[in-house]
């Protein structure tokens, strides 16, 4: 070799040693680590999802470039469960090296992203309002809010602040879901969803519970309904909802006689080439993994509009309860819930 061509090749060989040798930090492929912060102590999502997240083993990559890092211990203020649940969460999320913070103002200065965790949908309004405000981005857990004026009111919020917002229940994301959705029973002219539907008296009766068998009914069949029926029994809801092309879905909500859990999720989708079952519930990483990317890039896997159909579809089977079965057009719901929300945002909107 030529004494050119060896200073070259020593040259390079010094190069690309610095190159290994470059802390994690600042290479240029090493995604910047997201901060997040919880809002909401109270339920067990809080705890699980930070143990998952700050896990330094584990086998997702899209976990090993965020951490919880905050949270704010308040949640609701009224449920009792709630309530008392708050001290055991708050040590368990300690645990993983998350700091407890004293408001939701001290949260912010410190992450990149909140997850509102706060079991009590009713309080989720004016806790997501500051956030959405200083712009960070916003996983909303379920109920997104205690009614469908709430719902609405949080994503026009969220639109007025340009602060993206995603929500969605676990499961949306089971393997058969992933595999119906990917066409390999065709399209899709049914579904029989169901799930636990325990009810909380402050919530309307699907939110509490019933939503991960409606959320799991709209991942099949999507958007587009529009009526509702609802037949309740105390141990048992059923809700019939009719496509605007004639294909029907139905959700089935399961309790025990006092109102216990009763376990069980999952449902049927037909499609044109066959039938195949949804699957059951298979852990929170393949959700937390959809949230990561949010954070991430800012863009929701599921769109405002389908999420606010799918509490419209649960407050109008609470109508059709209380009208003893009779059908609940989807649309009048939501009309008269979006003039009551732009109505109850007006002071938070106006200019300074």
């Amino acid at each position: 070799m030529s004494h050119p061509l060896r200073a070259v090749c020593f040259h390079l060989s010094l190069l690309l040693a610095a190159l290994i040798c470059l802390p994690e930090s600042i290479r240029a492929d090493e995604p910047e680590t997201i901060r997040i912060g919880i809002i909401g102590l109270d339920t067990s999502h809080s705890s699980n999802f930070s143990k998952i997240l700050n896990d330094p083993d584990s086998k997702y990559e899209e976990f090993k470039h965020c951490k919880v890092v905050a949270a704010y211990p308040q949640g609701s203020r009224t449920i009792k469960e709630s309530l008392e649940s708050v001290p055991e969460i708050t040590e368990a999320v300690k645990k993983q090296g998350v700091e407890i913070v004293p408001s939701i103002e001290a949260l912010l200065e410190n992450v990149d992203a909140v997850l509102l965790e706060s079991n009590d949908g009713r309080v989720h309004l004016e806790q997501a309002l500051p956030v959405l405000k200083a712009g960070k981005p916003l996983f909303v857990d379920k109920p997104i809010a205690g009614d469908l004026t709430d719902v609405i009111a949080i994503y026009e919020a969220a639109e007025h602040f340009k602060t993206p917002v995603f929500s969605s229940s676990s499961l949306r994301y089971t393997d058969g879901a992933k595999q119906i959705n990917g066409g390999v029973i065709g399209e899709i002219i049914g579904c029989d969803a169901y799930s636990p539907c325990p009810v909380e008296s402050t919530h309307p009766d699907f939110y509490w519970y019933g939503i991960h068998g409606v959320e799991t009914l709209y991942t099949i069949m999507g958007p587009g309904c529009e009526t509702v029926v609802r037949v309740a029994t105390p141990e048992t809801d059923v809700a019939i909802g009719t496509w605007k092309n004639g294909r029907i879905g139905t959700f089935r909500g399961r309790r025990k006689a006092n109102n216990g859990y009763q376990g069980g999720y999952g449902g049927t989708a037909f499609g044109t080439k066959g039938i195949a079952q949804i699957g059951s519930f298979s852990g929170y990483e393949p959700l937390l993994v959809e949230i990561v990317k949010f954070f991430r890039t800012g863009k929701a896997p599921v769109t405002p509009a389908e999420s606010i159909e799918i509490y419209t579809f649960m407050s109008a089977a609470d109508l059709s309860k209380q009208k003893a079965g009779t059908p609940v057009r989807l649309a009048d719901v939501a009309h008269q819930a979006r003039e009551a929300a732009k109505k109850k945002l007006a002071p938070y909107l106006q200019s300074p």
